[in-house]
């Protein structure tokens, strides 16, 4: 079956350059995620030493996993990608090959053709055998028109056979990278499995201190009931406000402002991983124990700074024994909390902007330089999940 030349040059530019938009894609997003990968990694390395398991180190390895698993799914799709186009660029090569091979025979036909027609019949014969002007004019542009088509004719061939070559060189260009990648993912498969292992001995070793592990989770409902106090007693104090004068228009349009900003806010901390998820989760370690978080945790490494997610005024800062110091700050009718802070730059009753520091993150010199910082967002006493509202990057 013979096919447009153009709708199979059209047909082979559109895959091809959707090929291009989505493996870059795919690149990029397996790009940040290695980067993550590394960054996780130095985190395992401050404590590799210590030779110590503990609930945080297998949140860290949790997260790896997780980060491990995404560059799979993103590799076994740009391998999926590659299949795709590999059959298609077959498909093209199989259609300009057939057509090739029925224009060639066409235009030597036309060509024998020809020759047989002006030795038996010239041309300027042709011509002026014609019975008047007008006839002889019709059959001169009829010649030039069929020797334009013979040119065409002949150009198409020269194309198609150059398209072939290109898209042959795609096609082996495309082999070679498909089984680059079915390599690397080999490997990135076995690095799982070597980190699967690594956690699953960690969480035997730490079943070990079920004690322990027992304590540490009854002190952190102790710090979430501690700020849930606080929030509570700073939304009735705002009720109070409220009986005596309505919010401010600025104080209206800030919350407005907030809830438009949803899945954009930038994080409270310049770079982290998050080791502790919203909500009813399932404790790492201990069977048949769930942990009910009202926000998340953000494990950063290092000298960590904080910073307000949204403009608004600091609240209320308070103290926690054994999880030092808390900011909240009002944004509208939502509050963002951040805990376990230290060397504040902000007092209750400040203005704060986006972005704008408000101290920094204890930093666990004995576990590591590991900071981590505990955030939540609430709309009055209702806590919800910050995962929602802050940046995917």
């Amino acid at each position: 079956m013979k096919y447009p030349v153009s709708t199979i040059f059209i047909f082979l530019l559109l895959c091809n350059n959707l090929f291009a938009q989505t493996k870059k894609e795919l690149e990029e997003k397996r790009k940040a995620t290695l980067d993550e990968i590394n960054y996780v990694d130095d985190m395992l390395k401050s404590t590799a030493k210590k030779k110590e398991e503990s609930m945080n180190e297998v949140k860290i390895i949790g997260n790896k996993l997780n980060l491990r698993e995404t560059v799979i799914r993103g590799m076994r799709a740009e391998i999926n990608l590659l299949n795709d186009r590999i059959d298609l660029n077959n498909i093209a090569i199989d259609m300009m090959e057939s057509d090739l091979v029925v224009l060639k025979s066409d235009y030597a036909r036309a060509v024998i053709n020809s020759y047989k027609s002006q030795k038996e019949n010239p041309e300027l014969v042709y011509i002026l055998s014609a019975k008047d002007f007008n006839q002889g004019y019709k059959r001169l542009k009829y010649l030039q028109q069929i020797t334009k088509f013979r040119r065409r004719e002949a150009e198409i061939i020269i194309e198609l056979k150059e398209q072939i070559e290109i898209t042959k060189n795609r096609l082996q260009n495309d082999l070679s990278r498909l089984s680059d990648l079915k390599t690397k993912e080999e490997q990135q498969k076995y690095l799982l499995l070597s980190e699967q292992n690594r956690k699953q001995e960690m969480v035997q070793s730490l079943n070990k201190k079920e004690r322990l592990l027992q304590k540490e989770l009854e002190e952190k409902k102790r710090i979430a009931n501690k700020i849930e106090k606080e929030i509570a007693r700073i939304i009735e104090e705002e009720k109070r406000k409220a009986i005596k004068s309505d919010k401010t228009p600025e104080q209206k349009i800030i919350g407005e402002n907030f809830v438009e900003n949803k899945g954009r806010l930038p994080w409270p901390v310049e770079k982290g991983i998050i080791t502790s998820q919203f909500g009813l989760q399932k404790h790492p370690v201990l069977k048949y124990v769930t942990e009910n978080n009202p926000g998340i945790e953000i494990t950063s490494l290092g000298k960590t700074s904080v910073r307000s997610v949204f403009k608004g005024e600091v609240a209320r800062v308070f103290s926690i024994p054994g999880a030092n110091m808390t900011i909240i700050i009002r944004h509208g009718k939502y509050l963002s909390v951040y805990n376990n802070i230290v060397d504040l730059k902000v007092r209750t009753g400040d203005k704060v902007d986006i972005k704008q520091e408000i101290g920094y993150v204890y930093c666990e010199t004995e576990n590591g330089n590991k900071s981590i910082l505990k955030f939540m967002i609430t709309e009055e006493k209702e806590y919800l999940d910050p995962e929602a509202w802050i940046s995917k990057n």
